[in-house]
């Protein structure tokens, strides 16, 4: 851990993505100082936050490159195929729900060794690894928990006020603080923003049978039901619920509980009980309508909020910080000053067009989905089914759900 007079980037915000931009940044020889309200240690218990990420295999290329894989490769299990149906058509299958209109992504399509499509990992277990990572790295102080009072923008340099530990001098600010940015805020940047009348529940089940890597996205007209591949015999389950209906599922004793997934879930699985406790979550949407400032960045969901129905909230925060990595060892390298407006300039054109394509293309596919009109159901349905007829759709499909289409990082290219 160093303490000097003034860092090359502060971040505020040490969850997953601000946790991975302070790892990134020092391994690219800056000095980071990582802000956070609270306590590592309460991050990465059990009760903090029972969300499992799908990470595709783009974003596993970052965890590879910066040795973090072998600390959580044995709880990532490797996603080999991934189903999509209308939940309202078909029935299930050997390997899940089906029906004549569906897709299907084949691992195999894509590899010819049969790399996985991406890993499901609990978020405990990430948050582990940044940590054990972050305490072993000598460019990083991690100062948390610590209480951020404001920032103050100079035209060298930023200062971060905290209410334990004084003043920190930073040529740039990483705000990674979430959803409700404080720092975003503090910086008058705007949002466009909307809430969606669903609630995401997410539950852990143990189950007879095994997965075989296999990823289930049901079509519900409440929202979309995931079933997510897990290891030791589990599988997560990202269930979207109306708003008005979410709260009566949350209080219904565990039985009762059992009887609505597997209403849902069938029983190609064999027997199902809970593994863990339900959590839910809001959802809604917000993209930032300036990702940077002068000396400060947005990443992660500080800049960008999506539905969870593609699984890609996380990717979008990886390839957040692998490309303003790349920014500023770019300006770095040719003497320009990292948190100057011209040079974070180069990282929002970069970033906003893709998170705003992704994002509203998920929007759009909630919107689509999430109803039980019949013209609808039979208009999607054939589109499903004429996508995974044609090859070539399939496997910019699977590349999108990778998180590898468009302008990669070096820390997430093949």
């Amino acid at each position: 851990m160093i303490d000097q007079d003034i860092y090359d980037i502060a971040i505020v915000g040490g969850g997953l993505a601000g946790g991975l931009a302070a790892l990134a940044l020092a391994r690219a020889d800056f000095s980071v100082a990582l802000i956070d309200g609270q306590a590592p240690a309460a991050m990465q218990a059990g009760d903090f936050d029972g969300r499992t990420t799908a990470l595709a295999y783009a974003s596993a290329r970052v965890f590879r490159r910066l040795a973090l894989w072998d600390r959580i490769s044995r709880d990532a299990e490797p996603i080999r195929d991934i189903l999509v149906t209308d939940g309202r058509r078909g029935a299930f299958g050997r390997k899940g729900f089906v029906s004549s209109f569906h897709l299907h992504f084949d691992s195999r399509e894509l590899d010819e060794e049969g790399a996985p499509l991406g890993y499901i990992v609990e978020n405990r277990h990430l948050r582990r690894a940044l940590y054990d990572a972050i305490e072993a790295a000598p460019t990083i102080r991690l100062l948390a928990p610590a209480r951020r009072i404001r920032t103050i923008y100079g035209k060298a340099d930023a200062i971060v006020s905290l209410a334990e530990a004084g003043d920190i001098r930073a040529r740039l600010v990483v705000a990674a603080d979430g959803r409700g940015s404080a720092s975003r805020i503090e910086a008058a940047i705007k949002v466009n923003a909307w809430t969606y009348e669903q609630t995401g529940i997410v539950a852990t089940v143990a189950h007879e049978r095994p997965h075989e890597g296999v990823a289930q996205e049901l079509f519900l007209p409440s929202g979309p039901f995931a079933i997510l591949p897990m290891t030791g015999g589990r599988s997560s389950l990202v269930w979207t619920e109306t708003k008005a209906a979410s709260p009566a599922y949350l209080a219904l004793p565990d039985e009762k509980l059992l009887n609505a997934i597997v209403a849902r879930f069938g029983d190609y699985l064999g027997e199902v009980t809970l593994a863990g406790p339900r959590w839910s979550y809001p959802l809604a949407f917000h993209l930032a309508q300036s990702y940077i400032a002068p000396r400060l960045a947005l990443l992660g969901d500080a800049a960008h909020a999506i539905h969870p129905i593609a699984g890609q909230g996380f990717n979008l925060g990886v390839k957040d910080v692998a490309a303003l990595v790349e920014t500023l060892v770019d300006a770095r390298s040719v003497g320009l000053d990292i948190g100057s407006l011209s040079t974070l300039d180069a990282y929002q054109r970069w970033r906003r067009f893709d998170s705003a394509t992704l994002a509203l293309g998920t929007d759009a596919l909630n919107r689509l989905f999430s109803n039980d009109l019949a013209a609808l159901r039979a208009a999607r349905d054939i589109g499903m089914g004429a996508v995974n007829a044609v090859a070539p759709l399939r496997r910019f499909f699977m590349k999108q759900a990778g998180a590898d289409l468009g302008r990669l990082p070096a820390l997430m290219a093949k």
